[in-house]
């Protein structure tokens, strides 16, 4: 019951009812404070951002050139393609079910909220994909070179935003979610919106179950191997990623599950399951997409056009492969394609970043779990090939 307690979806749940219940309560001046509180708060989310980017994205990169580039460029190749297949099935749910969700875009009635009393402005030291593309040619430039004092300062640097993201971010996620409800609340929108928030948590928790099963069936299929003598060992990992909402904290059940399975290699369980955990996020980005749609329709009282999301897809799942593995860094490391394609404003954003952590430890999961299905795919792929182990 403690560890219930103490969990992170558990006090951000606390965090949306108390919200909730104290926008019914509060009159215009304390909510001046509530409103203060969350741009102050969201502004220091805004600022990490960049760091998350290139925290994570560029070690991952030096990581990957000690690797076999050939079987580096085939799990990239499978984390990508499943991500934006995932994106795509998401997208199509969206366009089919969204429509006949009851969501209101009729915001007339709902009361203002007042104005920001305290602007603590906190500008990021650079936009989300200059910070990406840093990422990029630092830790590609850094392989090149063979510069293991860069390599070595980048693990160092990730280890930083790790604490500032465990120490700092999480932290103040509550709060976060809780000013955020507690504006929605006070505005009306929670009264009108309810039921299409429980609507869409559920379609998207259907949707990470009917992927698994996709991808864990071809995964068997190419393989020739039986899929669920895979899938029937990651039932701690799944369980420990809906706790922890951390596919690294939930790494090494991970590795331990799936090394009991008698069909995938322990070599490509060594190489794949660590990889996948840092650069496969289809479950986090089934839901973004379908999350995206639904705020979309919610606040601006329209699905984007089939053009704008399929971007939004394709580069939603270059940034999945770089986004950091902690509560939230798909979203995060996304911001900036939320509002330069998208187009969504701050309340988009706000909204966004509130029901995407409050299902995160479901995509989480998801990601776990599809890493088992893709580290079949390389079993299959080495046997195929005749690549042994020590090729690796």
């Amino acid at each position: 019951m403690k560890k219930i307690v103490s969990s992170l979806p558990f006090r951000l749940i606390v965090a949306l009812l108390i919200g909730i219940g104290l926008g019914r309560l509060f009159g215009e001046g304390i909510m001046k404070v509530v409103v203060s509180l969350q741009y102050v708060l969201g502004q220091l989310i805004t600022f990490c951002v960049p760091l998350i980017v290139i925290g994570f994205i560029a070690p991952s990169i030096t990581r990957m050139g000690k690797n076999a580039s050939r079987m580096l460029g085939v799990a990239v190749i499978l984390a990508y393609v499943s991500s934006i297949c995932a994106a795509l099935m998401s997208t199509g749910a969206g366009y089919l079910l969204i429509p006949h969700l009851s969501i209101v875009t009729d915001v007339q009635g709902l009361r203002e909220l007042p104005g920001v009393v305290f602007q603590l402005g906190i500008p990021q030291i650079m936009p989300v994909m200059s910070a990406l593309a840093f990422s990029l040619l630092i830790g590609l430039a850094a392989v090149w070179t063979k510069s293991e004092v860069t390599c070595n300062l980048l693990e160092e640097f990730q280890n930083i935003v790790l604490k500032i993201v465990e120490r700092v971010i999480i932290p103040i996620l509550p709060f976060y979610i809780c000013a955020t409800f507690c504006n929605l609340s006070y505005e009306g929108m929670i009264t009108h919106q309810l039921p299409a928030f429980v609507q869409i948590i559920l379609i998207v928790m259907a949707g990470h179950y009917i992927w698994l099963a996709v991808l864990y069936i071809i995964a068997g299929a190419y393989s020739k191997q039986n899929p669920w003598e895979v899938l029937r060992h990651y039932g701690p990992a799944y369980l420990t990623a809906v706790g922890t909402m951390s596919s690294a904290a939930t790494l090494s059940v991970a590795l331990s599950g799936a090394r009991k399975s008698k069909v995938l290699r322990n070599d490509m369980v060594d190489f794949g399951v660590p990889l996948f955990a840092n650069i496969h996020l289809c479950g986090s980005v089934l839901t973004e997409v379908f999350f995206c749609m639904t705020i979309s329709k919610m606040l601006y009282g329209q699905l984007p056009s089939f053009g704008t999301m399929l971007l939004f897809c394709v580069l939603l799942a270059v940034f999945a492969i770089g986004a950091p593995g902690v509560p939230g860094g798909t979203v995060m490391a996304s911001l900036g394609l939320i509002t330069g394609v998208l187009g969504f404003d701050d309340a988009g954003t706000a909204l966004m970043l509130a029901i995407f952590a409050l299902q995160d430890s479901f995509g989480t999961a998801c990601n776990v779990t599809g890493d088992g299905a893709l580290t079949l795919f390389l079993t299959g792929y080495a046997n195929k090939h005749n690549i042994t182990d020590d090729a690796q």
